[in-house]
């Protein structure tokens, strides 16, 4: 049921995952800051944006201004939005708090929920005994980079987990 997300036909991805989570701190908060803490590209943040929303997940959130007892990643008191901001559904929050991450990384990968636990606390994946399929998943994902080092993404990512 992770994967395949309770009566829709998205298939949740980790960059999903990321927007979900990076919005359950942030309140709201808009894609090119989400592209910047994560260190992923923004079309590819567009791309995960749009399918959150039509999957009704997120939503655009109203107004001309937001006060940070809103926005928890803002650091002044208001702001006038410059950007279309974003924020979870009922939909996405009653998601998030029924979502098991173990679950979740077992369903893309082999032992998935041990892999990312272990990558979590190692500096790359080359302290890792892993078979080449795995290793490849992991780039797939942008868990790691070509020379196995961690990401941004994955670090980000697995803060929000709690690891």
């Amino acid at each position: 049921m992770q994967g395949e997300q309770a009566g829709s036909s998205l298939k949740l991805l980790p960059v999903h995952l990321y927007v979900l989570l990076h919005l359950k701190k942030a309140g709201v908060d808009y894609a090119k800051m989400m592209a910047k803490v994560s260190g992923l590209p923004l079309d590819l943040i567009n791309d995960a944006i749009r399918d959150l929303m039509e999957a009704g997940f997120i939503e655009r959130d109203p107004g001309s201004a937001i006060k940070r007892s809103k926005a928890r990643f803002k650091k002044v008191f208001e702001v006038h939005k410059h950007h279309t901001y974003y924020r979870l559904s009922r939909k996405g929050e009653l998601f998030l708090r029924s979502f098991d991450p173990r679950e979740y990384f077992n369903s893309l990968l082999p032992n998935g929920w041990e892999v990312v636990r272990a990558l979590a606390e190692r500096r790359n994946v080359n302290e890792l005994d892993l078979d080449m399929e795995t290793v490849e998943e992991l780039k797939v994902y942008r868990f790691i980079t070509e020379k196995g080092r961690k990401t941004e993404f994955f670090r980000v990512l697995s803060d929000f987990l709690s690891f």
